[in-house]
């Protein structure tokens, strides 16, 4: 489907004879111009396109370290409750061991046999 409208839109344009050259961004291989005029407009037209793919890469990787530097926070704030949660635990378990050692044993006496209900 896709290569069909671009197939006819091709078409259009050649028929109605409307095609013009367009600047298309990139780097462009300015050792072929022979005046210094055109040559020095096209180092410039490079360094331009570097200039402002540096910029678009450089907000790209703030954004992802941004995003990740969030995702840590959130990660450290996890392991953090995570220990108080285990800290909480251990301290009941050591409460409970303390009682079960403190109580003392329920031995039934030896002259008589265990009551049944």
């Amino acid at each position: 489907m896709r290569s069909a409208l671009r197939l006819s839109a091709l078409v259009a344009l050649f028929v109605c004879g409307a095609v013009r050259a367009q600047d298309v961004p990139g780097i462009e291989l300015c050792t072929h111009e022979t005046r210094m005029e055109r040559r020095t407009g096209c180092l410039q037209s490079n360094i331009e396109y570097l200039h402002a793919l540096i910029v678009k890469n450089a907000a790209a990787a703030q954004q992802k370290a941004n995003a990740v530097a969030g995702e840590i926070a959130a990660l450290k704030a996890e392991v953090a409750a995570l220990r108080a949660t285990l800290g909480a635990l251990q301290a009941r378990l050591e409460r409970l061991e303390a009682a079960a050692k403190a109580r003392p044993s329920p031995a039934a006496p030896a002259d008589k046999p265990p009551v049944k209900q």
